[in-house]
């Protein structure tokens, strides 16, 4: 839902930091593969209950992962660093819901069973769309900035950020952030599956 009017308004200063490091040694793909690891990172902080390592983990993953799409953009995007970037970032989405649970597995281990399972429905929804939208070419003009098509929704990345910051802010009401963000991850998938449908049939009635 934030992501559209965000990205604009991050955009410059993504854009300064990235002229730093427009370097030959420094490539897209490279800090993708950087961010991730840092990411990774979050897991075992989280599973030692050390929230404040597992945030700057988080917050420096998704700095990386905005600088490594600015500097996709000055250099050229591709469709093998678009694939890696969207795969790890589900990936990374993945690995703090789980980080939780094995922090505290008697109060956590169901609501994050929950957002994964919430995770799931948001994540299908929005690659099998973006699948068929470019086999159909189709274009989505609020993302332009995406290598492929993002359709949007209640819960997108700003969102789930949010949360994750949240969580580690406040560890102690895990399961009730899950149970609601969970919740609102349905609506979006509800909404995605059904103009993901109505959008296509449209195109072979």
């Amino acid at each position: 839902m934030l992501d559209r009017h965000l990205h604009p308004r991050i955009k410059p200063a993504l854009n300064r930091m990235v002229s730093v490091l427009n370097r030959p040694g420094i490539t897209p793909d490279g800090l993708t593969l950087t961010g991730f690891a840092i990411g990774v990172l979050a897991l075992p902080f989280l599973a030692l209950s050390w929230y404040p390592a597992a945030l700057v983990a988080i917050v420096l993953n998704r700095l990386l992962d905005g600088l490594d799409g600015a500097l996709a953009r000055r250099r050229g995007l591709s469709d093998a660093g678009g694939f890696l970037d969207i795969a790890l970032d589900f990936l990374f989405y993945a690995l703090v819901p789980f980080g939780f649970a094995l922090a505290a597995p008697a109060e956590n281990a169901l609501a994050a069973a929950w957002l994964l399972f919430a995770f799931i429905g948001t994540g299908s929804s929005f690659l099998a769309f973006a699948a068929l939208a470019a086999k159909h070419d189709i274009d989505n003009p609020g993302y332009a900035h995406k290598s492929f098509y993002y359709i949007g929704g209640l819960t997108e990345g700003t969102e789930t950020i949010a949360l994750f910051v949240l969580c580690c802010l406040f560890p102690a009401h895990f399961t009730l952030f899950a149970w609601v963000f969970g919740a609102l991850c349905w609506l979006t998938t509800t909404t995605r599956v059904w103009s993901g449908y109505v959008t296509l049939k449209s195109l072979n009635p």
